[in-house]
């Protein structure tokens, strides 16, 4: 079930664009998330286990319903882990210790 604070992934349209992250608001009006492009993602990856000070952050966002084509939850499928999980393997957090202040561990 996706609900507040889903790990998830949301499809939007015009443009076309994949956001990771949390969900922080599900509204009749729209969604509400603190996320990355997917796109970044890798990149996202790698400057927090560099600890670089010009990493990519998580914005929060506002997009209105008519962009959102459809919300995944970010669950394993068949055998490949959710970004979540690769999240926690490569940095040492979960994404909710990392947003809500953990500091990496590598």
């Amino acid at each position: 079930m996706i609900e507040p604070h889903s790990i998830v992934v949301a499809t939007l349209t015009n443009p076309r664009e994949k956001i990771w992250g949390e969900l922080l608001a599900l509204r009749p009006e729209g969604i509400t998330m603190r996320g990355i492009r997917l796109e970044a993602f890798e990149d996202f990856l790698h400057q927090i286990v560099q600890q670089r000070d010009d990493s990519i952050s998580m914005g929060t966002a506002f997009y209105p319903m008519h962009r959102v084509e459809r919300v995944d939850c970010d669950e394993p499928c068949e055998g490949i882990p959710s970004l979540a999980d690769q999240f926690r393997e490569k940095v040492g957090l979960t994404v909710h210790d990392y947003l809500h202040g953990g500091a990496p561990t590598r």
